[in-house]
């Protein structure tokens, strides 16, 4: 009679583990979900520059770090750019981008900054001899 309620115990047990599992496994999707969109409202996509880098759009997810150092996340590969050269983040719904410090300084619409500067979708960017249109979708 033990060994009938022993595994009855179990079996309830195993079946109350599994719908844990499913519980969070279906948060976890949905989580994944909302992130996904949040990812595609801002993207960069490089419209000049070098070749290999033409036609390449990030989805801004989180700092975005352009420069010649091969830790950046866009790496250009010229002189007149710094190793850390500029910085793109998310400040609320605002994508905002900031030089780091540059010897060449960066452009935004053709305007060197000085401080963080939000962006609008369409304004470009130009680091060194790359340009980078800002898109909000």
């Amino acid at each position: 009679m033990i060994d009938i309620t022993l595994l009855a115990g179990r079996l309830l047990l195993i079946a109350l583990l599994f719908l844990f599992l499913f519980a969070v496994m279906r948060t976890g999707i949905g989580l994944v979900r909302g992130q996904s969109k949040r990812a595609e409202r801002w993207a960069i996509a490089v419209e000049r520059g070098p070749r290999e880098l033409r036609g390449v759009s990030i989805d801004v997810i989180g700092p975005i770090v352009v420069g010649r150092s091969p830790g950046a996340d866009i790496v250009v590969a010229a002189d007149f750019v710094s190793g850390r050269h500029a910085r793109f983040s998310l400040l609320g719904d605002e994508l905002v981008v900031e030089d780091l410090g540059s010897t060449n300084g960066t452009l935004v619409n053709a305007r060197r900054i000085d401080a963080p500067t939000a962006l609008a979708s369409g304004d470009l960017v130009v680091i060194g001899d790359v340009t980078l249109r800002a898109r909000y979708s």
